[in-house]
This record gives C-alpha cells, sequence and structure tokens, in this order.
C-alpha cells in the first residue's frame, strides 16, 4: 500500500479548514423543538492539527529538509 502524498494530504487539510468555516457560520439549529448539531468542532479542530502536521511533514520531506518517521524507534 502506497503512502499518503503530500497532495492527498493538503487535500483533507483544505476539506477539514472548508468544514470549520461552515460550522463556524451555524453548528446546530432548533425547529419546533427539534434540534440538530451538524458538526462537532473538537472533532474537525483535531483533523486540522493532524492533516496540518501531515502536509508539514510532507513538505519537508519533498524539499530534503527533513525525513518521514513512521513510528521507528532509533
Amino acid at each position: 500500500m502506497a503512502g499518503i502524498t503530500l497532495a492527498q494530504a493538503q487535500a483533507q487539510l483544505d476539506l477539514w479548514l472548508a468544514a470549520s468555516t461552515a460550522v463556524a457560520k451555524k453548528q446546530s439549529y432548533s425547529i419546533a423543538g427539534r434540534s440538530l448539531t451538524l458538526a462537532d468542532a473538537s472533532d474537525i479542530q483535531s483533523n486540522i492539527e493532524y492533516w496540518n502536521s501531515m502536509v508539514q511533514k510532507l513538505s519537508a520531506a519533498a524539499t530534503g529538509r527533513g525525513r518521514l518517521r513512521y513510528g521507528v524507534a532509533e
């Protein structure tokens, strides 16, 4: 199985940032005593942090400024 590419990580980060923007505009609403929550803001923030980290790591590796480490003990 191939690893995650920088383009894939960036696409995921972009999606989660868009989700954050949408939630900031309207996270939940109520009609006739019923309530609907559209998303969990803390889940969105966690995903933004994860994908941002992946983008930074993959960018550094692509430019030769760093290397990827996947839980390998040194």
